[in-house]
């Protein structure tokens, strides 16, 4: 999209929009039940996310160039990261609060600059470096309450086990990320997006064997419109971003905490602990700092290059 047609304005707006379109999609999967195996929820949430993806993609005439990928290898290794964060993340999602797990969930960013200094050799300076650190003590004030139940049983054991998965969910989307990063290089976001439902779905299959319950209507719907509101919300994800910057739509993702509390409590009756308020604050600013000092060098890097002689 050419500068002058960007409007950061509506890019906010569908921003925020597939905040909630998120949100929902969580809530109806936390709704579905306690019980339903991970890789389940991952096949109803991959599968089902094709039709508004497929949809939106022949509207726009890019359903049949989607398919065309440089890189199936590439994508096949971002799908299998993708799920395993996925599976991870939904069983964290219903054995933990609702809020709690959307909070801890917020680690990935934080996970993602620090596999980014590591595996990409990307430079990340003392700012950056002191974010991460201070945002990880955000996660570990949320999960040590949770942690320190793991030796015991029932409902403390579950949250502990939740715990874990969501922060191993979000080392496997870390590194999903980096991933993402090597193939925007040469595929077309809509053939990201489209891939990535599709493995998800094949792959999540094949859980199928390890036992898959049996679904009540109730159960089946609320699976079935997590997919649709996952696909709907890649949708306004990727539109918002052809309306305005990353720096500027990213924080935007940290209002999701407000509506998920507001959610958890009037559905499932779930209060956030004091940990969970605290470490969250705590997360949410290393976030947002490191999204603004992420501003401020692309601003520094643009300044240099129209500075620069042409041909330097």
């Amino acid at each position: 999209m050419a500068p002058d047609a960007r409007n950061p304005l509506h890019g906010i707006m569908l921003k925020v929009l597939s905040v909630v379109v998120f949100v929902m999609m969580q809530t109806c999967i936390k709704a579905a039940g306690p019980d339903l195996p991970a890789g389940q929820v991952t096949f109803y949430r991959s599968a089902f996310a094709l039709v508004p993806i497929m949809g939106y993609l022949a509207f726009r005439r890019e359903l049949f160039h989607a398919f065309h990928t440089n890189s199936l290898s590439g994508h096949l290794k971002r799908g299998v990261l993708g799920i395993m964060g996925m599976i991870c993340g939904f069983y964290g999602l219903v054995h933990l609060p609702m809020p709690d797990a959307i909070a801890l969930g917020y680690s990935m960013p934080l996970i993602a600059v620090i596999f980014a200094a590591v595996f990409l050799k990307e430079t990340v300076r003392l700012y950056r470096w002191t974010a991460v650190a201070i945002g990880m003590v955000g996660v570990v004030i949320i999960s040590w309450p949770k942690m320190t139940m793991f030796s015991g049983s029932g409902m403390g054991s579950e949250q502990a086990m939740g715990a874990m998965a969501v922060l191993l969910g979000a080392i496997m989307g870390g590194f999903a990320m980096i991933q993402v990063r090597q193939l925007v290089q040469t595929e077309k976001t809509a053939t990201i997006v489209l891939y990535f439902s599709l493995t998800a779905a094949i792959f999540s299959i094949i859980s199928l064997p390890f036992g898959w319950s049996s679904l009540s209507g109730y159960a089946r719907l609320c699976l079935i419109a997590s997919g649709f509101f996952g696909g709907l919300g890649q949708i306004l994800l990727t539109e918002s971003y052809r309306h305005a910057d990353v720096s500027t739509i990213a924080p935007f993702e940290y209002t999701s905490i407000i509506l998920g509390i507001a959610i958890a409590y009037t559905l499932f009756g779930d209060i956030p602990a004091i940990t969970t308020l605290i470490g969250t604050a705590i997360t949410v600013s290393a976030g947002i700092f490191i999204i603004y000092r992420e501003h401020q060098l692309g601003l520094e890097r643009r300044a240099a290059r129209k500075a620069s002689p042409p041909g330097a």
